[in-house]
């Protein structure tokens, strides 16, 4: 697609068109998402162009913030257990596995991987990637771009439901994102310079106006005519394409370029058929619990109001009173007339608040499950070191793993198998990378992952290992000797290593162990032979001093071998 097919009025007219088709597409969700963020997460949601700092209360909602909380936790436990950057949580291996076993292949894997944490570290990942995680719990779909840069090689930005429209190929894969949002005139001028943006703009610009807000668009799509001879936008697979709506009069657009990947993540809790949004997220399942809890503390609190400081009745002479007071040691004076009753309540409320508590936790307990808060603080609040922790967790959590994996899955797929082969991409288009040895020319890399969930999840593979040389020792402690030549001790080394992601430095390549032991070996064997020479010198020693002469052993040993 060349770039001047961007530059006519035409092409905006149909970029436009598509994101109205797309917002259309979108609309039964909005009513859903927004009751979500009111009873969840109050300031998440962009669902007006115009809705940004907005400071007015959000959180009138919720009177309980349990919900709150067990997201809060969800989150986190999701953002460790898939891509703590305080641990290693991917690793890179070959489509071959017997090129697994070279050393040199191993260590230009590990120094890969090693290379594309300190990115990671460097960039902003580690901060937008939990925003993202927390707008897939809530709203079911999480969004989050991938862009080029020059200092740090990759920036993150996470996205909010309601600002963006999303769309999928016949693979049921995202390939198109289209956002709605305003930048000031300053931030247009400076992002696109002052002869790419709109007479209105410049016009602002021109008048010192700084700050007046403008809308824009922006599109991410396939580049349907893609020239791979181009070295421009219009030569790579996807186009990343800036312009604004409302001017039908501008020519052109403010930003085309292009990516060689698909810059944008967009992770699902689950997806029904062939839509394009996420569903059955835990915010969705427990908003009727969440909406109920509210309801029960307001009805509690008020229960409690009204006990307190209930409503009063008292003798018509008080109607002329300038005040009643109902502060502690305060003075009512009135005439009682025809009654002698004094102040007393209208009616008495006596609410089984033990009752009610314990319907709140209940309630409370529910919103914690869907969360999977309990199994997120097991795994936090786990001590030693692993792998003992993940298979203590399969054995004590094993259903609860169930239950998240195809999130699991999901966060693998969609998320971060991309973000590894991009930020590879990344690095090869920069130059970044270390040679790789020979054999690894033209072979595809797979990405395994192993973080703590995945490791949790994984943790029957090193139980099976466990368990086999365990039996096989058993066997041969009750005397079948034979039994361990059946195992393999150092596949078993491997296999475990590899189940649990070990270091490839820690683990001897098998050509540097058989060395040793052969090394060793001849060592053994020389040793047996200086023994054996010295103790045949030590014979023949005693040999020569032996006097014939006299009767000795040796005397008595020849004579008997003589007779």
């Amino acid at each position: 697609m060349h770039a001047d097919y961007y530059k006519d009025e035409t092409t905006r007219q149909k970029l436009n068109k598509r994101f109205g088709a797309l917002r259309t597409e979108r609309e039964s969700f909005i009513s859903h998402w927004k009751e979500l963020s009111r009873f969840i997460q109050p300031r998440r949601g962009r669902f007006l162009v115009t809705d940004r700092n907005k400071g007015d209360k959000r959180w009138e909602e919720i009177i309980n913030s349990r919900a709150t909380l067990a997201h809060r936790i969800a989150r986190a436990g999701i953002f460790a257990g898939i891509m703590s950057p305080t641990r290693p949580w991917h690793t890179l291996e070959t489509s071959d596995p017997s090129l697994m076993e070279s050393a040199a292949v191993r260590m230009w894997l590990n120094d890969v991987v090693l290379l594309q944490r300190e990115i990671f570290s460097q960039s902003n990942l580690y901060r937008m990637a939990p925003r993202m995680i927390g707008e897939m719990l809530t709203f079911g779909t999480g969004a989050m771009l991938h862009v080029d840069n020059f200092d740090d090689v990759a920036r993150f930005y996470t996205q909010t439901v309601g600002s963006y429209v999303i769309s999928q190929n016949d693979k049921y894969e995202i390939d198109t994102f289209g956002r709605e949002f305003q930048m000031t005139t300053s931030q247009m001028v400076e992002r696109f310079g002052y002869d790419k943006c709109s007479y209105q703009v410049q016009c602002a610009y021109d008048k010192s106006d700084y700050d007046a807000w403008f809308d824009v668009h922006h599109f991410l799509l396939p580049n349907e005519m893609m020239k791979s001879s181009s070295p421009f936008a219009d030569g790579k697979p996807f186009a990343s394409i800036y312009y604004e709506p409302g001017d039908d009069t501008l020519d052109g657009t403010l930003k085309v370029e292009g990516f060689h990947e698909f810059p944008g993540y967009f992770p699902r809790w689950d997806v029904t058929g062939e839509d394009v949004y996420g569903t059955d997220c835990p915010g969705m399942t427990a908003l009727g619990d969440i909406k109920g809890l509210q309801v029960e503390e307001k009805r509690k609190a008020q229960g409690l109001d009204l006990q307190v400081n209930p409503p009063l009745k008292g003798p018509p002479s008080l109607r002329n009173s300038s005040e009643v007071t109902s502060l502690p040691g305060g003075l009512n004076i009135y005439e009682p007339g025809q009654s002698s009753e004094g102040l007393t309540p209208v009616y008495n409320v006596n609410l089984p608040f033990n009752e009610l508590r314990l319907d709140i936790d209940s309630v409370e307990r529910r919103i914690n499950e869907v969360f999977f808060v309990d199994l997120f603080l097991a795994i936090s609040q786990m001590e030693g070191i692993q792998p003992r922790n993940q298979l203590d967790i399969m054995q004590r959590h094993e259903e609860r793993l169930l239950q998240i994996g195809p999130v699991l899955e999901s966060m693998h797929n969609e998320f971060l198998s991309k973000l590894v082969d991009r930020t590879f991409n990344q690095m090869a288009r920069a130059n970044i990378l270390p040679p790789p040895p020979p054999e690894l020319q033209g072979v595809e890399l797979n990405v395994k992952f192993i973080s703590s969930l995945a490791m949790a999840q994984r943790a029957v593979a090193t139980e099976t290992i466990d368990k086999t040389i365990a039996f096989a020792g058993a066997l041969a402690g009750a005397g079948w000797t034979g039994a361990l030549d059946k195992v393999d001790a150092d596949q078993s080394i491997d296999e475990y290593a590899k189940a649990i992601g070990t270091p490839p430095r820690v683990i001897v390549p098998d050509d540097v162990v058989a060395a040793r032991r052969q090394e060793r070996q001849q060592m053994q064997q020389q040793q047996q032979a200086m023994e054996m020479a010295q103790s045949a010198a030590n014979t023949a020693k005693m040999a020569s001093d032996a006097k014939t002469g006299e009767k000795n052993l040796l005397t008595d040993v020849t004579a008997a071998t003589s007779g």
